[in-house]
């Protein structure tokens, strides 16, 4: 009771931010699952170039190890907010749940976090790429990976990604909770420790259907539970209509939530290391 109280509220103390998916915890087991999943090869080339993250520059904001990278572009949008303020619209690419899905729209500019996972792996496979350059396309790629798996970095409703519509968790309901933190915090934190340990080698059966496709097609799955999931399980399956008071998962709904969620982050942490195997392969 006492461990779960203090998930709860670590998770509710994160800032309420559309840029925000999975919090700590769930980066850091994207990018362990990743890490235990790559080549050998892989795997060395990854911690060669984190022992060069001081060409960051951003001393308050390290990417020493895999879980240090998977919150690095969190980390610095705040402390280096001049620097990298740019970047915001790098984590996300909200589209209308009650619209229709055009990417391209969405990604005008390359602004939205599938076109930078492209840029990021295309960055780290050219060869005239610059140190700090390759580093902070390596942290942005970990990073980028789960929030596109993130269902309300994809899928939103005029609330900017659920954060703008109240929400409870159960009986936990504290004013600021929204559905986008639920899914960052509570659930995700649920879901990764409710069940086998998520972070180990996964065969080949298991791992290449997963891994198959695009960033493009990933980013469609995400939006669809987002529109068929996310929202219509807080809003009486009513998602395109604007809830009378505080949205709400039930503890029979959280029970039927959390596989979702385990395998939106199993998804992340296996294509990660899909794109880490591209990334580095030359």
């Amino acid at each position: 009771m006492i461990r779960t109280a203090s998930l709860m509220l670590a998770a509710a103390l994160l800032p309420a931010s559309p840029a925000l998916a999975y919090g700590q915890f769930g980066h850091h087991t994207i990018g362990r699952i990743a890490v235990a999943n790559v080549s050998p090869a892989t795997a060395a080339r990854v911690r060669a170039l984190l022992a060069q993250q001081r060409a960051l520059a951003t001393p308050k904001c390290t990417a020493r190890t895999i879980e240090e990278a998977s919150v690095w572009p969190d980390c610095v949008r705040g402390r280096y907010a001049l620097r990298f303020g740019y970047s915001s619209p790098w984590h996300y690419q909200t589209l209308d749940i009650c619209g229709t899905f055009d990417l391209k729209a969405a990604c005008a500019n390359g602004n939205c976090v599938s076109a930078q996972i492209d840029r990021d792996v295309k960055l780290l496979q050219a060869k005239d790429t610059p140190l700090a350059e390759r580093v902070q396309a390596l942290v942005f790629l970990v990073h980028f990976v789960g929030d596109m798996h993130m269902p309300l970095h994809s899928g939103s409703h005029n609330d900017s990604g659920g954060n703008a519509l109240r929400a409870a968790y159960g009986d936990y309901a504290p004013e600021r909770l929204n559905l986008h933190s639920i899914w960052d915090g509570q659930l995700a934190e649920r879901a990764i420790t409710d069940g086998p340990e998520m972070v180990r080698r996964y065969t080949a059966a298991e791992a290449a259907p997963i891994q198959a496709g695009t960033t493009a097609d990933w980013s469609r799955e995400s939006y669809d539970i987002a529109r068929t999931i996310a929202y219509p399980s807080a809003t009486d399956d009513k998602p395109c209509v604007a809830p009378a008071g505080r949205a709400k998962l039930d503890n029979e709904t959280i029970v039927r939530l959390v596989p979702v969620q385990r395998r939106q982050i199993e998804r992340a942490g296996l294509r990660l290391a899909r794109l880490l195997d591209e990334a580095f392969s030359g």
